[in-house]
């Protein structure tokens, strides 16, 4: 299931099996919310080597439905995308996104953001969804509580999230399917809630297991410290997955922290605003420095943007709000994060992991650090 390669320092490398194919790790996941991931058509999600996908079980038990993609032979099916699907249960987006609300410890009824349409989710639900859907790994359904959370609270959260982890469990083994499950660890600021939450989730037994609730609206030195307290009750033999994580630092210096698998938005996220993800930090299109430049966005890059078009051509493209621009950005900031990711495995395997890590960190610091003084 998860066959770990090679550590250096606490950075792995490993390969997780899926029913539709190997996921080496570390790796980054595009997120395809709403079964697609935003502009990107599956077949450049190939070529551009994604090994794997995310899609949303909340939003789509709200649409299309689990009905409408069970009819179209599931979620590999109906978005076109053959290789393995990553499903997170829905837990984070029924306490952060649903307009109405109202939970019970058997789960969480729920009015639709698109249309008011009640929907109850709780843990067999959302194991029975994501069996439905068909997707790879699946997530434990758990309570995310908003940050800050005060400690009382987040002990009460924590015992629900443990009950729910244990049903899930359970309703999976019931069904029966070959789906791998994660568990989700949460604990908040807590350091000794975060080792509890992980060590009862090991009592349960899971395929992999997730940091849950960061990247949440914490602060980065926060977020890292809930990262720190959780890795030493992290099994070695299961992939660690942090969900939610975005910036491209974060991600590297997560790998460094002994994380293997990673997904956010961002990528497409800052390509509809015009910003291209580089090496050397964020940089937007729309610099002055652009309307004349015949270089690619990225001097270097393989992807199909910057091996087609110049810098002069993107901008024009945003500035025209024509929808090219946002899409050769997108398919550029999802080449650059899968390619980072993919240089750290290779990092990892040649032990090199320090040396490359130190210079990645280094060059896009520095970067940052030089953009803010153009804007100054």
């Amino acid at each position: 299931m998860f066959r770990l390669e090679k550590t250096d320092g606490k950075a792995r490398a490993g390969v997780l099996q899926t029913a539709h194919g190997e996921v080496p790790t570390p790796v980054f996941m595009p997120v395809g919310t709403q079964a697609s991931v935003k502009g990107v058509s599956p077949d450049e999600l190939i070529e551009m080597k994604a090994p794997i996908v995310l899609g949303n079980t909340y939003h789509l038990v709200v649409r299309p439905g689990l009905e409408v993609i069970q009819q179209m032979g599931g979620l590999h099916k109906f978005m076109g995308w053959r290789g393995p699907i990553l499903t997170d249960s829905g837990g984070f987006q029924v306490f952060s996104l649903a307009k109405i609300r109202e939970m019970t410890e058997a789960g969480v009824m729920f009015s639709s953001h698109v249309d008011g349409k009640k929907f109850f989710l709780g843990p067999q639900e959302a194991i029975q969804a994501q069996n439905t859907l068909g997707s790879d790994v699946m997530m434990a359904f758990d309570e995310c509580p908003p940050w800050p959370c005060d400690r009382e609270r987040m002990a009460a959260s924590l015992t629900r999230t443990h009950r729910w982890a244990r049903i899930c469990r359970e309703e999976q083994d019931r069904i029966g399917h070959r789906n791998l499950l994660f568990g989700i660890g949460q604990g908040g600021d807590y350091g000794d809630l975060r080792a509890k939450s992980l060590e009862e989730l090991q009592k349960i037994g899971f395929d992999g297991y997730a940091v849950g609730g960061v990247s949440v609206g914490e602060p980065e030195d926060l977020m890292m410290k809930a990262i720190d307290a959780s890795e030493p009750h992290l099994p070695a033999d299961r992939p660690r997955y942090v969900m939610g994580l975005g910036h491209p630092d974060q991600i590297v210096r997560m790998i460094g922290k002994g994380m293997d698998m990673f997904d956010c938005v961002l990528p497409t996220r800052v390509a509809r605003n015009g910003t291209a993800c580089t090496d050397t930090g964020p940089v937007s299109a729309r610099k002055p420095t652009w309307t004349r430049d015949e270089n690619p966005i990225v001097r270097g890059c393989a992807c199909y943007a910057c091996s087609r078009f110049s810098r002069a051509y993107v901008q024009h493209l945003i500035k025209a709000e024509e929808l090219l621009g946002l899409r050769l950005i997108s398919l550029h900031n999802l080449h650059f994060y899968l390619e980072t990711v993919r240089q750290a495995r290779a990092a990892i395997l040649g032990g090199r992991w320090v040396e490359w890590s130190t210079e990645f960190l280094g060059r896009y610091h520095r970067g940052g650090k030089e953009q803010e003084k153009e804007k100054a």
